[in-house]
């Protein structure tokens, strides 16, 4: 399903031809919650919050869910969007994304996880909006947030990112980064890392195709392979008040905060 026609206030002239579609990858087999995309928040299935949320862009001009389960498919089309079957044998969302990005014709990739039904449209916006400034050596770009109220930013679960000041990433980390010595003359506080990334779409089929790296796999993170190859991921800064979702539990949580 297309999202609403940019303008041309939407983006400078140099990319107002720019084509950008996001592909938001939704397994069923998740080990802590199967059939995620499927269960409802608000009476409406997972997926489609978040192909909702994704069409509020101002610059993603179309939306894929590229899917391993044909009920998925059955949901996100009876909702209105558009839904690819992929190949069952994916070993991440990012190769799954790869597959249908390869045939479509478009600039830029937004990967929109697929169990964020609060993602805020400004990140992505955000995102893509650094991937346009940033200059044609750079390939991927991402968000950080600032941690906000009760999240523990030495909670492993909550990736964090350092940033340079070109605004570069310069390393992600499950451990609190940077380290506070104590007598330090500035304190930085640390950076959330938020899930969302854009890519040239050129840079997919090369990126799935590098070998897993010491760093990604010491720390699970598939974003330090780009790193560890010598590419560079802009980042662009926002406000991230919701988490993805990866248990029943979570989803009751978000349920419950959702009513109020």
């Amino acid at each position: 399903m297309a999202t609403r026609a940019q303008s041309d206030s939407d983006l400078s002239p140099a990319h107002s031809k720019v084509k950008v579609v996001a592909v938001i990858p939704a397994r069923w087999a998740s080990v802590r919650f199967p059939g995620k995309p499927l269960a409802l928040l608000a009476g409406k299935p997972v997926i489609v919050h978040v192909c909702q949320q994704t069409q509020k862009s101002k610059h993603v001009q179309r939306i894929i869910v590229a899917t391993d389960d044909q009920r998925i498919v059955d949901a996100v089309t009876a909702a209105g969007f558009d839904a690819r079957l992929t190949r069952a044998d994916h070993v991440n969302g990012t190769s799954r994304i790869a597959e249908v990005a390869a045939t479509l014709n478009a600039d830029i990739i937004v990967n929109v996880q697929g169990d964020e039904p609060r993602i805020e449209p400004e990140l992505i916006d955000l995102a893509i909006e650094a991937l346009m400034k940033a200059g044609k050596s750079v390939p991927v770009s991402t968000v950080a947030s600032p941690f906000m109220p009760g999240e523990d930013a030495n909670d492993p679960n909550l990736v964090k990112v350092a940033v340079g000041a070109h605004g570069r990433a310069l390393y992600f980390s499950r451990s609190c980064i940077p380290f506070h010595r104590v007598g330090a003359t500035i304190a930085v506080e640390p950076l959330k890392h938020v899930g969302l990334y854009v890519y040239r779409r050129e840079f997919l089929s090369i990126f799935v195709a590098l070998a897993p790296t010491p760093l990604e796999l010491t720390e699970q993170l598939e974003q330090l392979r780009i790193l560890e190859n010598g590419h560079s991921i802009a980042v662009a800064i926002g406000n991230a008040r919701f988490h993805g979702v990866d248990t029943p539990q979570q989803l009751e949580k978000l349920e419950a905060r959702s009513s109020q």
